[in-house]
């Protein structure tokens, strides 16, 4: 087949399948005065709302979600004890991996064309939720792809875990679009939920035995949960590679965000992570085509939190909180403070930018959030490349963005058991502000489990105040450097 008819014939897919992203109803989120006053107009207005096909959920003690058809005439939004009504707001990946220009999208198809074995890989439906495989014990061993990750060596990871302790007392929440838990660099640092394991009363795998045994609101959730699909199995479901370059969508950035965090180091196989021993707990709320809702952030960031995350990491956001527009996401910057007064690090991305460039987060109208709310709990992470120069699309701000970090051309784990430093054969790296948030959880997780009296705070403070000054963060970062693992390690 023809290269430029095979891309037709891809083009004509992901439209139709883009158009799906487009049809979309608005949904609220609704937060009363007080809990009594949720639970009374939920009680009222149940069955009237079913009766109009909509849906009410409750989020926390003061919010629910109304959703369905025509939800802003919810008879619960009636209500005369209602704080605060706002859309629930999209958020998702930060990046967009499509590629824009038509003569090299004919040139990867040609590519393809001329080999089957990638054009098999790329065009590859994967499957979602498998089981969660056993921990199983963990060889010892020399990480043979850490050459690779010059992150790894920049911020000098090797010569730090020397010094650290290697105990897992600290959980990582990757917020994201999940993790490929079967991934076996991934599989022997993923959180285990000790309340889902082992067996119950009549001797039945906690685990799949379909009942909430440690009563925290879900089901068998053993190594996170799935607020997407409402299930137990938070699975990183990539895109397919043709339809990522066609039109966008997940390529398994969870899982490539994890990676960098915590993959096993020392192992024999595969990489390390800034913090290898550390805990991950996968958190899905973005699809497989790299959009979520705020309603299922704020359930991540609070399940995370509940459950004994002490850093969260955040490499997705939005752009569109403008003061002078009265828009403001008010839910989810609730569920940060709420993370900030449980003493709970919120580590973000600073942003992508605008069409490949990146702007002051300090002074834009519209600056990336949730990175550049003014929380103590955040710290919002700029992207260097390998020679310290800021990434060109990376968001900076000398009082809004606190610290650079590896973030170009960054080589982690990929779903299907594999690594790599690029989505797309031939077209797209992995880099972003989303890549080096990762090496900035991984810190505070390798950095806290060797200092476990300290606060929330002193983990920040140590972070910032340990960076290596360097020319390009200067006046565009509060630590105007870069991470150093070595000198965090002395604080």
């Amino acid at each position: 087949m023809n290269a430029l008819i095979l891309l037709a014939a891809l083009a004509m897919a992901v439209s139709s399948w883009a158009q799906t992203m487009e049809i979309k109803q608005t949904n609220y989120l609704v937060k009363f005065k007080s809990s009594r006053a949720l639970m009374e107009a939920v009680r009222k207005t149940t069955m009237a709302t079913k009766m109009a096909g909509q849906k009410i959920e409750v989020l926390d003690d003061q919010w629910a979600k109304v959703s369905g058809k025509a939800a802003e005439s919810s008879a619960l939004m009636q209500s005369q004890n209602i704080e605060y009504i706002q859309p629930d707001y999209a958020l998702g990946l930060i990046e967009d991996y499509s590629e824009q220009d038509n003569d090299a999208k004919t040139q990867w198809m040609e590519l393809m064309q001329n080999d089957p074995e990638m054009f098999a890989r790329s065009t590859k439906s994967r499957n979602d939720n498998p089981a969660i495989p056993m921990a199983t014990p963990v060889k010892i061993g020399t990480d043979p792809l850490l050459s690779k990750q010059w992150g790894m060596i920049d911020i000098g990871a090797t010569q730090a875990w020397t010094q650290a302790k290697n105990n897992q007392t600290i959980i990582v929440a990757v917020i994201d679009s999940g993790v490929d838990y079967t991934h076996p660099d991934l599989l022997p640092n993923m959180w285990r939920n000790v309340g889902e394991t082992g067996t119950d009363a009549a001797g039945r795998d906690k685990a799949t035995n379909g009942i909430d045994d440690d009563r925290n609101g879900y089901v068998d959730d053993v190594v996170g949960y799935d607020f997407v699909s409402n299930d137990a199995l938070p699975y990183d479901k990539a895109t397919p590679v043709w339809q990522l370059a066609l039109g966008g969508g997940n390529p398994g950035h969870g899982t490539h965000c994890a990676g960098n965090i915590a993959a096993r180091g020392g192992n024999g196989i595969g990489i390390s992570g800034v913090a290898p021993h550390a805990q991950i707990m996968a958190l899905r709320f973005i699809s497989e085509k790299g959009n979520g809702e705020t309603s299922a952030a704020i359930k991540a960031i609070r399940y995370a939190v509940d459950n004994g995350a002490k850093v969260l990491n955040n490499s997705w956001g939005s752009i569109g909180e403008n003061a002078a527009e009265g828009t403001q996401n008010r839910a989810l910057r609730e569920a940060i403070q709420y993370a900030e007064s449980k003493g709970v690090l919120f580590v973000a991305a600073a942003g992508n930018g605008f069409r490949g460039r990146g702007y002051d987060n300090d002074t834009a109208n519209a600056p990336a959030y949730p990175a550049s709310y003014p929380y103590s709990n955040i710290i919002s992470v700029a992207a260097l490349d390998a020679k310290d120069n800021l990434g060109g699309f990376s968001n900076y701000g000398a009082k809004t963005v606190h610290i650079g970090a590896p973030g170009v051309k960054i080589f982690s784990t990929v779903v299907d058991a594999k690594y790599s430093d690029r989505p797309i054969p031939f077209i797209a790296v992995w880099e972003g502000t989303s890549m080096a948030a990762p090496h900035v959880a991984g810190a505070a997780a390798l950095y806290w489990a060797h200092n476990p009296t300290k606060t929330m705070l002193e983990v920040k403070e140590a972070i910032l105040s340990s960076a290596v000054k360097i020319p390009s963060m200067k006046g565009k970062s509060v630590s105007e450097g870069k991470l150093n693992l070595i000198n965090l390690m002395k604080n």
